[in-house]
């Protein structure tokens, strides 16, 4: 299959991925934002990790850091950032925000701005934040109304003042797809002198992001989601702020000279520059970091304007159709096309809705009071529709 489309500056034609994923036929996985299904390339990359590990007299000193700069150079081009040193590899997205909440300086009557219902890695660190330095967590609410993504957007630049030290935000909610206007959250955050704090798990490697236009401090991704990595792995991009800050564990490879192994009890105090002293220890994992870089480089093969476009064109009959069985769907200006959130009628049981699809092999998330999709390229309108199925038939019978 493929959807042509015309964005206004070109005509293009972004054919159905399939066939770089090991999918069974048959089965409709439209749950790239619960876990992304892990593409050949990434698995024979893994795969050829494990047998390197099985014999490691082949593994040498430069092999602990060579993938890792590697991965730091494609993260980096992925998000438009000139400095690959100002990449850290990470365990997890809580880790990375960890690291940020423990390089921030709090004083009492001071302030952290959250938006309402966010993953909870981009939480918990604000809670404890809060706790701990007797500052106010403001979790700025959405509207009532489903349409809200404008609205929200407003509510959260309205939240920060000249006490606020953090904005925590994401592109998109995580439940439900609504879009954030990042560059006038990052503007009034940089007005108030406050950190700008990006977790970016639902959206980079989906759709663009540019650290040149949104100027985030920190922006945090895990990469087993859009970046179609291996679990527990991924990255994090530290700006200026965070220069000469202190990390959450102190390894030997991130230390200036590490790379002579002769030389490891020669202790040094100094860090290498940028982010790299805020890597999670035994980084150069050699099944892990394989995977990524391959993951990386899939990624990066496709223009994310193309992928957000085919997501687009797949669901395009999808929304007109669920409004009328009564479901409420965020605005197209301020909804993602790789993930959105299909909020149903009060009399409709998801919990039988979700009985429903699994039995027909169709994968989506429950997240809130939303049926959660997230289409990506090996997706076709044939998956669509059999959510669809799915949807009129129960909601027939439940009205």
């Amino acid at each position: 299959m493929s959807v042509s489309y015309y964005d206004g500056r070109r005509r293009t034609v972004l054919t159905n991925q399939k066939h770089l994923f090991s999918l069974p036929d048959g089965e409709h996985y439209l749950n790239c934002a619960y876990m992304s299904p892990t593409p050949k390339t990434v698995v024979e990359a893994g795969i050829g990790g494990i047998m390197r590990k099985a014999a490691p007299s082949g593994i040498h000193a430069d092999d602990f850091f060579r993938d890792n700069e590697t991965v730091r150079q494609l993260f980096a081009r992925l998000i438009g950032a000139s400095a690959p040193e100002r990449v850290a590899i990470v365990p997890a997205a809580s880790y990375g925000i960890a690291t940020v909440a423990r390089n921030l300086a709090f004083a009492r009557g001071q302030n952290i701005v959250v938006a309402d219902g966010q993953f909870p890695s981009n939480v918990y660190a604000w809670r404890e934040a809060a706790r701990r330095h007797g500052v106010d967590l403001r979790t700025v609410t959405p509207p009532e109304h489903v349409q809200r993504g404008e609205e929200w957007t407003t509510r959260v630049i309205e939240a920060v003042d000249s006490e606020t030290v953090v904005v925590a935000s994401a592109p998109v909610h995580w439940t439900d797809g609504t879009c954030f206007d990042l560059e006038a959250i990052g503007a009034r955050a940089r007005d108030c002198d406050a950190a700008f704090v990006v977790d970016g798990t639902q959206a980079v490697g989906a759709m663009p992001f540019d650290v040149a236009r949104v100027q985030p401090d920190a922006l945090v991704c895990a990469g087993y989601k859009w970046l179609l990595g291996p679990y527990s792995v991924g990255l994090a991009y530290y700006g200026p702020r965070f220069d000469g800050g202190i990390p959450l564990e102190e390894g030997w490879a991130a230390r200036r000279g590490s790379d002579d192994f002769r030389r490891l009890i020669d202790y040094q105090d100094d860090y290498h520059p940028g982010a790299l002293r805020y890597d999670v220890g035994e980084r150069s994992n050699f099944v892990l970091m394989p995977m990524l870089l391959a993951a990386l480089e899939q990624v990066l093969a496709w223009d994310l304007q193309d992928v957000q476009a085919y997501c687009h064109a797949i669901t395009t009959d999808l929304f007109d159709a669920v409004r009328d069985l009564g479901f409420g769907v965020e605005s197209d200006e301020w909804r993602a096309g790789h993930l959105f959130g299909l909020h149903a009628p009060a009399r409709v049981d998801l919990e039988a809705v979700k009985r429903q699809l699994q039995a027909r092999k169709v994968s989506v998330s429950l997240r809130g009071s939303a049926i959660r999709v997230s289409p990506h390229v090996y997706n076709d309108a044939s998956d669509v529709a059999a959510l669809l199925d799915v949807l009129r038939d129960h909601v027939g019978h439940d009205a």
